[in-house]
């Protein structure tokens, strides 16, 4: 990988992962010295990372980890979760018993982070698997269209989520992980209806923790 594509995805998992806040100054230099680069490939990253809306770059001034307000943050997810909600449904009906092997096992994988005590490590860990079991269901729906739009919606899912500087306590990833069961038995039992209705209830779910005052 090039310099500027290794600096882009470090500073992309630092900012899914809220190591920064909403509004923080991002400097060049620091992380120049930090990624251990020029300045150039810093920029170049930063530079990608605007265009996704995940930093904001204003002339003259600087860089900051973007914001978004609160009828942002809810218009998003209940975007997200129609979307998620669609792709369930046809997952439902396109899976197969390879697919459904794959998603149990991921769901076992996060169910073991319930009795994980350190938040930081049930955080990170969690933010992976979760990617992990909801890209199954997108290629379960085996759909270019899909795949191509899905690696944006999730990183602003994270961003927006992890930005929000929220505690991360034990019963959420309980709560998420019981979400996830439901999911997958509506698609074990080829529901449609179900699966979505489960999958938007679930992506849902983002909107009153994001938006907390």
């Amino acid at each position: 990988m090039r310099l500027g594509e290794l600096a882009h995805q470090e500073i992309k998992d630092r900012l899914l992962d809220g190591v920064y806040t909403a509004g923080q100054k991002l400097s060049v230099e620091e992380l120049s010295r930090e990624l251990e680069v020029s300045k150039q490939p810093v920029m170049e990253a930063l530079r990608l990372l605007s265009a996704d809306g995940l930093v904001t770059i204003i002339p003259q001034v600087g860089c900051r980890v973007a914001t978004y307000d609160a009828q942002e943050v809810r218009d998003f997810f209940a975007l997200f979760a129609s979307m998620e909600g669609a792709v369930a449904e046809l997952a439902a009906g396109r899976r197969t018993d390879s697919d459904l092997r794959a998603l149990d096992e991921i769901s076992a994988r996060i169910g073991v982070l319930v009795d994980e005590e350190d938040p930081t490590e049930r955080a990170h860990a969690y933010r992976i698997r979760n990617r992990e079991f909801h890209a199954r269901i997108h290629a379960m729906a085996d759909s270019a269209i899909i795949a191509d739009l899905s690696q944006r919606m999730w990183d602003r899912s994270d961003f927006l989520i992890n930005t929000a500087e929220l505690a991360y306590p034990l019963h959420s990833v309980a709560s998420r992980h019981q979400d996830h069961e439901n999911i997958r038995r509506a698609l074990h039992a080829r529901d449609g209806e179900l699966a979505r209705r489960t999958m938007e209830d679930h992506v849902l779910g983002n909107i009153t923790s994001t938006t907390e005052t």
